[in-house]
């Protein structure tokens, strides 16, 4: 037996009142997800917009606390990486911030390559995280790419909206699909 067999097995086997609680706890599993953890819940006997609910916070919940660990490890880098340059840029008689010392590697190309990573950061936050949430599922768990996105320095409330959009979306579409089959088959 696998996971999915043995979650599948435990939701037929405790009480109504636990089985959302499996469901939940399934969704926040990777790749098993919101999508897996809903055809659990609706083949496991579970009415399907339970199911769905249940797996969507499940997902979402896990999903969550990836993103705010993975943003506050970031954040704690950054800023000790900066606490570091700026130490190292401080001479005895008082000296300028490691943002203003110059480096033998500035020049006119390094400003250009520096406003185009801004430029880029702006589009990409723009464009790219509705995106790679909304598809990202296709090809990787929702929460690889949630912490990916918080490791980049993406708004974390930026992340957790397009994230849920996401859940909420791929889960409903795999409840109305589980469900449709089985009126069909019925």
């Amino acid at each position: 037996m696998d996971l999915v067999e043995n979650l599948q097995n435990l939701v037929g086997q405790v009480p109504e009142l636990v089985q959302p609680l499996i469901v939940a706890a399934a969704g926040a599993i990777p790749f098993v997800e919101g999508e897996g953890g809903v055809a659990i819940g609706i083949l496991g006997g579970i009415p399907p917009v339970v199911a769905a609910v249940a797996a969507m916070v499940g997902n979402f919940l896990s999903v969550a606390v990836l993103v705010l660990l993975g943003s506050g490890a970031r954040n704690a880098v950054v800023s000790r990486h900066r606490s570091s340059r700026a130490r190292a840029a401080v001479t005895v008689g008082g000296g300028a911030s490691a943002a203003e010392a110059p480096r033998p590697d500035d020049g006119p190309g390094d400003t250009r390559a520096a406003a185009r990573r801004v430029k880029f950061q702006r589009a990409y936050e723009r464009y790219g995280v509705p995106g790679v949430s909304l598809l990202g599922p296709l090809v990787l768990p929702t929460h690889f790419t949630a912490t990916m996105l918080a490791a980049t320095g993406i708004g974390r409330a930026r992340i957790l909206v397009w994230q849920a959009a996401a859940i909420v979306l791929w889960t409903t579409a795999t409840a109305l699909v589980i469900t449709g089959v089985l009126q069909a088959v019925r």
